[in-house]
């Protein structure tokens, strides 16, 4: 019997960096780019407001089958943040008794608790806009920013549902409507653009780092705990409250004190200029700015990287 002996084929020798150079050469002359690369942030921006229609729509349809299942359908969205707002009037508001001193304390909790979940939901969202769609990522060729804004967009759109039930809240409570109602818009646009920089940031970390999904639940419920939610943290953190004068002053520069605060002030009478931090329409602004831009630089930086194992 004869053995027949099969010899691997000849490996080829490595490209020398001259070979390396002249096929990159060549590549550019014929204007090929590396596929995946990230493009300029300008360009960036440009591709993203060329899918601006795509992110509207998956925003809408991510919204319309969040409750598909459920017999209510669309009716949760308003109900969870209503239930999880007579929780926390049981609990804060008669049990602890933090609606002692707070005029309209149901207006005042329930525009805290909607403000609130705006921000929470976002944010949640954006975690998981990567690691959680990653067959839509690897599939096709987007800016992948759009993704964490669209999450964004239809936590917007919820909330429209939420502040009509709110709305009628305030009328039921004797809060009559005002021309301060209509500062609500650039409070909300604000809230906006710093909810989308943070969901942009922990988009890029959520996509590295799966295990942040499970522990921005207790993340988010200590910062809430800190954002005056449940009680006015001028009652609080006041001179009879024994803390610290400068503890009133840090939570009342948190971002999600200043936006809720805010909203609050817009629809609510008896919530006036005093109950504000110092210049807070210019704390809402460089909050927004300094989240969108930053988290929006910080999302692009990573750009190539998204969906790779």
């Amino acid at each position: 019997m004869s053995q027949v002996l099969h010899t691997p084929p000849p490996t080829p020798a490595p490209s020398t960096p001259a070979e390396a150079d002249d096929l990159a050469a060549l590549a550019a002359r014929h204007g090929l780019t590396v596929s995946g690369a990230r493009p300029s942030l300008p360009a960036y921006v440009r591709q993203l407001w060329a899918r601006r229609h795509f992110i509207g729509a998956f925003a809408t349809a991510k919204l319309t089958a969040q409750y598909s299942q459920a017999k209510l359908g669309q009716v949760w969205q308003v109900m969870t943040p209503l239930l999880n707002a007579a929780v926390y009037y049981l609990i804060f508001g008669v049990l602890i008794g933090t609606k002692q001193g707070v005029e309209d304390f149901v207006p005042f909790l329930v525009t805290g608790v909607f403000m609130w979940t705006f921000t929470q939901s976002s944010i949640m969202a954006g975690t998981r806009a990567i690691s959680g769609n990653l067959g839509l990522v690897r599939a096709l060729h987007f800016p992948r920013a759009a993704l964490p804004v669209s999450f964004c967009l239809q936590q917007l759109q919820q909330l429209m549902f939420s502040m009509a039930a709110l709305l009628v809240i305030l009328l039921a409570f004797g809060v009559p409507p005002g021309a301060s109602w209509l500062l609500a818009v650039p409070a909300l646009v604000l809230q906006f653009v710093f909810n989308a920089g943070v969901s942009l940031i922990m988009a890029r970390v959520g996509s590295k780092i799966p295990d942040m999904a499970q522990l921005m639940p207790f993340l988010l419920r200590t910062w809430m705990y800190g954002s005056g939610v449940m009680f006015s943290i001028d009652h609080m953190t006041g001179p009879d409250s024994g803390l610290p004068s400068w503890v009133g002053t840090v939570l009342q520069l948190n971002p999600a004190v200043v936006y809720i605060d805010l909203m609050r002030f817009a629809l609510i009478d008896s919530f006036d200029a005093s109950h504000l931090p110092p210049h807070v329409w210019a704390l809402a602004l460089g909050w927004a700015l300094v989240a969108g831009i930053g988290g929006f630089i910080y999302f692009w930086k990573a750009e190539e990287t998204y969906g790779r194992g």
